[in-house]
């Protein structure tokens, strides 16, 4: 009888210094397949990519679009410190899409998004090679096209129309005009939108709205919004002027007004501690340092790349603007760096702040990253820290636009504002502050009569 021993199993027996088969070759060098003259489609007919497998011998083909994918693959994923395993991924996605692959072929997002998701391949990792070799199409719908369809919806065809036409040129830009940023067209557009539906129940064109139609309106608003809806209405009436949709502009000679801007109050204490106790991850603690000291905005701070920093100068460049490096945010930069090193040792992104995502790819973090998660609920956020602390140097040295411009890169009516705000609250200081009053007493007699 057998052992009780001996008939548990066995370990397998190590071969080629690792468990399994032998580690796959690297593929090998292929140049770009040569230009030939071919016939062009007529049209693309949508294919059906979902029964391709990834065989070993058409690994092995001599397709040369293959090869070269592969081979773009490699030299991809080593200046982006891909892991083998995302290396072996791409590979297999590669063969199961380009191996029937010809001159002129393209492959869409639509038909690639199937076959990898039911695999469990990275579809972002290889529609990256395939737009490195120029075989890629992206066909996804533009997710603004989408949301300004949905908002636009329930207008009139024909005020809908002209909406959608000034809002694109916001959002994309024209000869005479530059792209504004999509948070800017969602605000204009969502100002106005009560007036547009209003006036679709009675009017089928922008052209039949009238000058008291939008006094009549803008008497329900006050402040802030009315003057923005004032300036969405002039620029879409003047946008429908200029393409000949309207005859006249009803918006012109309805004064914006001047804005009130007002004091710019400092954070408390404690309103300071408790976001710094409710940061712990070296990046967030950094992330606060470089708002809180040097006044750095969200989208500065994600920018920020590894030769932004000279720990040796102890020199710091935020948006092209040279400052020193203080004691605290050279500390928290070490203790990040460290932390970094030790958690992706091969990554090749140059940035100063990356996560899990970014670290096999060169592109920066994204915007909920920076230190959102960690002061959600706090008074003392990234931006009240930035502003509190122009302030602080508002009041610290006076109430000067020139050197708040020079030291934090302001514009002059960003930086004229924080002098304003700075000069109110010393006044206010100043009235609030009890004040001494001292009695003229005699002087001693070695000194001798003040001279009149």
């Amino acid at each position: 009888m057998t052992a009780v021993w001996d008939r548990r199993p066995q370990p397998a027996r190590v071969k080629h210094g690792r468990r399994g088969g032998p580690r796959r070759p690297d593929p090998p060098c292929a140049p770009p397949p040569p230009v030939a003259w071919y016939q062009p489609a007529l049209f693309q007919a949508r294919r059906d990519l979902t029964l391709s497998k990834a065989r070993d011998e058409d690994a092995q083909g001599d397709n040369p679009w293959l090869a070269w994918a592969r081979h773009s693959a490699g030299r991809l994923g080593e200046a982006h410190g891909w892991p083998r395993k995302t290396r072996l991924i791409v590979d297999r996605a590669l063969v199961i899409l380009l191996t029937s692959h010809t001159e002129g072929d393209v492959l869409r997002y639509s038909e690639i998004l199937p076959v990898l998701r039911s695999r469990g391949l990275s579809v972002e990792r290889t529609t990256e090679v395939l737009d490195r070799i120029g075989v890629f199409v992206d066909d996804r719908p533009s997710s603004f096209d989408l949301c300004l369809t949905s908002k636009l919806s329930p207008l009139a065809p024909g005020i809908a129309r002209d909406v959608h036409d000034w809002a694109r040129l916001l959002h994309d830009g024209g000869p005479r005009s530059r792209p504004r940023n999509a948070t800017t067209v969602w605000n204009y557009l969502n100002r106005i939108l009560p007036a547009l539906q209003e006036w679709s129940n009675r009017y089928d064109h922008l052209r039949e709205v009238t000058r008291d139609d939008i006094l009549t309106h803008l008497e329900t608003v006050q402040g802030s919004q009315r003057q923005t809806i004032i300036v969405a209405l002039r620029s879409l009436f003047g946008q429908a002027r200029k393409n000949g949709t309207v005859f006249k502009n009803p918006t012109s000679r309805i004064r914006v007004g001047q804005r009130e801007l007002g004091v710019i109050q400092p954070l408390q204490p404690q309103d300071i501690s408790g976001s710094i106790a409710a940061v712990t991850h070296p990046a967030d603690r950094l992330v606060l340092a470089l708002a809180a000291v040097h006044a750095a905005r969200p989208g500065a701070i994600r920018r920020l790349q590894l030769d932004d920093v000279d720990i040796g100068n102890r020199r710091l460049s935020i948006n092209g603007r040279t400052r020193p490096l203080d004691e605290l945010t050279l500390q928290l930069t070490q203790d990040w760096l460290e932390f970094r090193r030790l958690r992706w040792p091969g990554t090749a992104n140059p940035h100063l702040l990356i996560n899990k995502q970014t670290a096999l790819g060169t592109g920066p973090i994204g915007k909920n990253s920076v230190a959102g998660p960690a002061l959600r609920g706090q008074t003392a956020t990234l931006e009240r820290l930035r502003t509190d602390r122009q302030l602080e140097e508002a009041l610290a040295h006076g109430p000067d636009p020139l050197h708040l411009a020079e030291v934090f890169g302001l514009s002059q009516a960003t930086a004229i504002r924080y002098a304003n705000s700075a000069r109110a609250l010393l006044e206010h200081l100043w009235e609030t502050t009890p004040r001494l009053h001292h009695e003229p007493t005699d002087p001693p007699p070695d000194i001798g009569a003040p001279k009149p």
